[in-house]
């Protein structure tokens, strides 16, 4: 059944392996709540205090343990039957603890912050042991595990003369962030090339052109007259369009060099969609026979040529082997 209230730190575990973190915040929630006296040996604690302890040790125990400690009544019992039971945690942990501290090396991390932190969950452990890590400890460690590579870097950083380590992560995380920015720089681009212009800045003379009153084609008319090919019919006078169009063209300026270019790819695509074709019909390629329009004797020749061929048979001579050719 789930806790009916919120708990206010992680509850024991049944096989006890929080042991350790969960009487540090028990003892730092009872001295909170002026509790601390009641887990201690003859306490003068009044009844009220020690029932309040007594709920909240058992809130923040595992379902399990709390039906084993049913008939335990009292705090300090409480207390330090949970002491007896689990406190070979210590005796536990430190070795482990130990043998990770004399593994730890900076060289085997890509990062300095991966370090710290290994470096802060080693020395916690063997705090709360009961052994002692100084910083000039956690110094010589760092020094000493410089990769081999790195020999001038670590005689400079010891002759800066570093009082804690703190100071000596904080130097070495601003040394690795500006490498790290250098090599980025550096990876950007190739060396001696320069950044590629703006759109904008890669066209000047566009730029000036269009800036220009004026300059390029002006479709449209006031009327609303379009431009073509040919002459027109309405209002236009002799136009480059057939028909009024009125009202169908907005007036509209286009650059002349974009207009020149969207001739050309029109016309390449035209090519590459005809060239391929012939007319069945006068044998020229560039257009299709129902949009042929050559003059009809050339037409009839083409066929005439066409049945000729038809009627052309070639002829072999075939002689034995023994034969010879007379001379």
């Amino acid at each position: 059944m789930a806790n009916l209230t919120k708990l206010d730190f992680i509850a024991l575990d049944v096989s006890g392996t929080n042991y350790l973190s969960w009487v540090l915040d028990a003892e730092l929630n009872l001295a909170s709540n002026k509790l601390g006296e009641t887990v201690k040996e003859n306490t003068t604690a009044s009844e009220q205090d020690c029932a309040k302890a007594m709920i909240l040790l058992r809130h923040h125990l595992h379902e399990s343990l709390k039906s084993q400690y049913l008939t335990v009544k009292s705090p300090f019992q409480l207390w330090k039957s949970l002491k007896d039971r689990f406190d070979h945690q210590k005796t536990v942990i430190l070795p482990r603890a130990r043998y990770e501290w004399i593994q730890l090396r900076l060289q085997d991390f890509k990062t300095i912050a991966e370090y710290n932190s290994e470096m802060f969950r080693i020395v916690s452990k063997l705090r709360l042991c009961g052994e002692d890590v100084t910083d000039e400890q956690m110094l010589e460690k760092t020094f000493s595990t410089f990769h081999a590579s790195n020999l001038v870097l670590q005689q400079q950083y010891r002759e800066r003369g570093f009082k804690t380590y703190s100071e000596l992560i904080s130097c070495l995380l601003v040394a690795e962030e500006n490498n790290q920015l250098l090599l980025n720089n550096h990876h950007t681009r190739p060396t001696g090339s320069k950044p590629l212009p703006e759109n904008s800045a890669a066209l000047p003379e566009a730029n000036a052109t269009s800036s220009r009153k004026g300059s390029g084609r002006y479709h449209g008319s006031p009327q609303g007259h379009s431009y073509g090919r040919g002459r027109g019919r309405g209002h236009g006078g002799r136009g480059r369009g057939r028909g009024n169009d009125r009202g169908n063209h907005h007036n509209t300026w286009i650059n002349p060099n974009i207009q020149k270019k969207n001739g050309i790819k029109a016309k390449n695509q035209h090519e590459k969609t005809t060239n391929g074709d012939i007319c069945h019909r006068c044998g020229m390629s560039g257009h299709w026979s129902r949009t042929c329009r050559t003059a009809p004797h050339l037409v009839k020749l083409y066929q005439a040529s066409l049945k000729a061929k038809g009627k052309e048979v070639e002829t072999n001579l075939l002689r034995p082997e023994s034969q010879t050719i007379p001379t």
